[in-house]
Order: structure tokens, then sequence, then C-alpha cells
């Protein structure tokens, strides 16, 4: 029987964007169906495959976007948001094939629903871009999105931090506004896809939040001590306000966590 960090590495390796959303599917579904054995023998990658396109430019170089109320700034937003859950495909299976092995197999099950959900949210925004007559790959997007998995890959905790509990904590801060921007330029199918997306990511912060807090907490750690200092450490953006306190609180990351380090 393989084991799960042999198909994790899979997933990881796969850089065609429809190839890489059917394998981490059959590697969740084989996980749930007990086709994987709970070994981790198998390094992860440093950096995944990826495909010819998009064109990945450093944040710098990133065209700006305009207001959502033209067709073509909806497109750049709903191609910049689906090479977002590209990448978290890979940030899931990761997390579980580099750090399972220091986890209760409950670990694997909760990131491997995560892993199969972010191959659904990729799967849903690039069928909206063909909706609207584009597709991922079109435009260029942003090559700082692995940088967080390259600063955090020694460190279980410092992982959880920093992905879920920041970058994953910074979408749920700003999609409210998102959807309100869609929906008030008529484009009602991508406010209710966003809306969707989002209640999935508030149960993807909520699973860090909670694997970081039993954690820390069985180490003797102030948990959220110990995160404001992986976030210190690790994290090369800033944590900026305004929060969404109300659907950060229901992911359990609660003001104390993330109120001091705001700039």
């Amino acid at each position: 029987m393989p084991g799960v960090g042999e198909a994790c590495a899979r997933v990881l390796l796969t850089a065609d964007p429809h190839a890489k959303l059917m394998i981490a599917r059959a590697v969740a579904r084989d996980w749930r169906l007990g086709r994987l054995a709970h070994r981790f023998d198998m390094a992860m990658p440093d950096r995944p495959a990826r495909p010819d396109r998009p064109e990945l430019l450093s944040p710098g170089q990133m065209p700006k976007r305009g207001k959502i109320g033209s067709e073509r700034s909806r497109i750049a937003m709903l191609h910049a948001l689906a090479h977002i859950e590209f990448v978290a495909i890979d940030l899931a299976f990761d997390l579980i094939g580099r750090f399972g092995d220091q986890f209760p197999i409950a670990f694997t099950d909760e990131w491997m629903r995560v892993g199969a959900e972010e191959a659904m949210h990729f799967a849903l925004l690039d069928r909206r871009l063909r909706q609207c007559g584009s597709h991922y790959g079109a435009l260029p997007a942003h090559d700082g999105l692995w940088q967080a998995a390259s600063e955090t890959a020694q460190d279980a905790l410092a992982r959880l931090a920093i992905v879920p509990m920041v970058l994953e904590a910074r979408a749920l801060d700003i999609t409210p506004a998102t959807v309100e921007r869609f929906e008030g330029a008529g484009d009602m199918v991508s406010g209710r896809m966003l809306r969707r997306i989002m209640a999935d990511e508030i149960r993807h912060v909520s699973a860090g939040t909670n694997w970081f807090i039993a954690t820390t907490k069985r180490m003797g750690l102030s948990p959220a001590d110990h995160y404001q200092m992986l976030v210190k450490r690790h994290f090369r953006g800033s944590v900026k306000p305004p929060f969404n306190d109300s659907a950060r609180r229901q992911a359990g990351l609660t003001r104390d966590f993330y109120a001091t380090l705001a700039t």
C-alpha cells in the first residue's frame, strides 16, 4: 500500500493544473477510503512543479487590476484568486507530507479535507474564468505565494501560524468587500461563489488555529505569545487591519493573537 508522503509528493510534482486538481481529489479520496498507509517516507520538493502559464512575476511587477466594475478587472481578480487556490492545493498537501508524522492521524484526516476543498475552489474559479471568456494561465500571477512555505519548511508550528493563521485569515478580512464589489457590478454568480469559498476558508483557518493551540499548549507554551513570535520571525509582510473579527472569531483566531501585530 502506498504511503501518504508519496501520494502528497505526487500532487506537488504535477505541473498541469487540471492534472493536479484530479490527483489532489484522488489522493484525498484514497486516504478517506483507507487506500493509503499513514507513512511518510518521501521528502517533499522544495518547490512544486508549475505549468508554463501563468507567467510568474514578483509582486512589484504585477499589473494593476483596476476597479472591479469593468469585465477586464473582474477577470483579473478571478484569475488572481484562482492562482491563490492553485497554490493552496500544494500548501495543503505539503503540510501533510512534510509534517504529518509529527501529529496524530486526525491531522492528516483534516488537512486532506482541506486539500480537497482547495482543489474544488480552484475548479470553481477556473470554470468561472472560462464562462467569462478567459482561463487560468491567461494572465500573469504572483510568484510570492510559495515564499511562506519555503520560510517555514523546517517548523510545523511556523507553517500553521503563517499559512492558515495569517494568509488565509487575511482572505477572511478582504473577501466580504470583494463580494460586494462583484455584486455591485452585477456579477452575482461570482459573488455567490466567493461566499461559498469563504465559508470553507473559515474552517481552514479554524483547522490551523486549533492544531496550533493544541500543540503549543501541549508544549507548555502560550499560544498567542508563540504565534506572535513566529509571525515576527517568519512573515515578511505586515498584519494589517481592517480585520474581520467576526469571521476570525468563528475560526477560533481571537484578537489576543493578532491585535498587537497590527500595523
